[in-house]
């Protein structure tokens, strides 16, 4: 496989003098080198919709200096292209002549491989299999008005040099399958949908198995919801289920827990360290160290490996998600958790693999323990104040609980309340941990990035749901 350094029109050694100029007097920085590819089709109303194919490469030099940080990017890899990026970049160099960082420790592990899953299957194999995927699902339910099959597939290469010599390298795949379904009876029409993917070919997302679970499991959702009756307003306990309802805890507890805003102060977790944050029971960890999953980083973008790092230990705040920079100025070390959308763009602290450790109780005695109260199974849009740490978060498949019995479905209940005020009403914690199934996205300061959630079953008492029935 090519180097990228190798694609600039100069030598390696030149290029790491012209590094080491450029970073001369920071504290720390270092250039990103990226290649990409992506790959999207979409299959809509019963025919390929559309099909897009892109490349691209780049690099972005960072120089940092205490809270300052100076960032320059190009898509052209020449030796000139980076002179004129130390120049933009100059203005952060304190010129003391201080002691650089010390460089990321260094990893032999490899979480993924290096399959590209742009080439295979083929572009034809893939629309023909998003026929097949539309054929079975028109075919499923006679109350089906519209089938949406999607099939996303990425392959980055990075690159991070540093001044010293230091040169460490990543391949990374990525890949999605997402089915959405229109059921409509009479004037009445509702949805549903289901994705699977994760850092890997698509081989094991693309068997007959996976895509007709896939097809069911959203068509199950729509007709879950075709049924649904208004749901009530009021306050209520709350049961989660397990899996990507962890979306709300990445929300609304997650970001509260990222470096910098914790070193700004804006998080409502801010001076909170060693504190009661949450019921006793509930450890929250962000592990990006999980094999082939969505989250899961072999390094960072600033070089670090990924670990598993405790968060929430038993209801105590223990630990922050940190870049380089931030974990420097608050004293910490760092976590592993710079993360970056592109070489466009400079990193910050952003999440992993998120999630809630299982407890000790049975999910049917959660659900028995409840007299009368919302069972929230699947999560769609919500929003997140970090400051403050109130959300409001959009249920996609919602039913009531009476006397400890799952009852009706409902729809447009939207949860409402504090994060951290959330995570101290957790009465009980399942013993069936489930990580979601690999198709979440982060958004934060303009950049997205792929991310995994996950917990067990919860129960919360008395929480505020948002409805449009009294």
């Amino acid at each position: 496989m090519e180097n990228l350094v190798d694609r600039f029109d100069t030598s390696r050694t030149t290029l790491e003098t012209s590094l080491d100029n450029a970073l001369a007097g920071c504290e720390d920085g270092e250039l990103y080198i990226e290649s990409s590819q992506m790959e999207n089709l979409v299959f809509d109303n019963g025919r390929l919709k559309s099909g897009n194919f892109s490349t691209g490469q780049g690099f972005g030099l960072r120089a940092v200096d205490g809270e300052t940080a100076a960032y320059a990017h190009s898509g052209e890899l020449s030796l000139s292209s980076l002179k004129r990026a130390a120049d933009a970049v100059s203005a952060v160099r304190s010129g003391a002549g201080g002691n650089y960082a010390e460089a990321p420790q260094g990893t032999n592990v490899k979480l993924y491989s290096d399959e590209n899953p742009i080439g295979a299957p083929s572009f034809k194999e893939k629309v023909k299999l998003l026929e097949e995927i539309d054929a079975y699902a028109r075919s499923a339910d006679e109350r089906i008005r519209q089938v949406s099959v999607s099939i996303a597939g990425s392959w980055h290469q990075v690159e991070i040099m540093r001044p010293g010599g230091l040169w460490v390298r990543d391949v990374r795949p990525m890949v999605r399958v997402n089915v959405s379904i229109v059921v409509g009876q009479g004037e009445r029409q509702e949805s549903g949908s289901y994705g699977m993917g994760g850092r890997a070919g698509f081989g094991e997302f693309i068997t007959q198995d996976r895509w007709h679970l896939a097809v069911n499991e959203a068509l199950r959702q729509a007709l879950v919801n075709l049924e649904a009756v208004p749901a009530p307003a009021g306050t209520f306990d709350v049961v989660l289920g397990p899996g990507w309802p962890g979306v709300m805890l990445h929300e609304a507890v997650g970001h509260g827990l990222e470096g910098d805003f914790n070193r700004k102060r804006t998080s409502a977790f801010a001076g909170l360290m060693g504190e009661q944050v949450a019921a006793k029971g509930v450890t929250v960890v962000d592990d990006g160290t999980i094999a082939d999953r969505r989250g899961s980083l072999t390094i960072d973008d600033e070089g670090t490996p990924s670990e598993n790092t405790v968060l929430i230990e038993d209801g105590i705040l223990v630990g922050y998600m940190q870049d380089r920079q931030n974990a420097r100025l608050m004293g910490m070390a760092a976590t592993g958790n710079g993360r970056r959308q592109s070489y466009a763009h400079k990193p910050m602290p952003r999440m992993t693999n998120t999630y809630m450790l299982a407890g000790t109780h049975d999910p049917e005695e959660i659900l028995a323990s409840v007299k009368d109260g919302i069972y929230a199974v699947s999560f769609g849009g919500g929003q997140v104040d970090i400051t403050s740490g109130k959300f409001v978060f959009n249920c996609t498949e919602a039913y009531r609980v009476r006397d400890g019995k799952v009852a009706e479905p409902v729809k447009g209940a939207n949860l409402i309340g504090n994060g951290p005020e959330a995570m101290k009403r957790v009465e009980m914690v399942g013993n069936d941990l489930e990580l979601d199934n690999g198709i979440g996205m982060c958004g934060k300061a303009g950049q997205s990035v792929p991310v995994g959630v996950g917990q067990p079953t919860l129960r919360m008492n008395e929480i505020t749901v948002g409805g449009t029935s009294a």
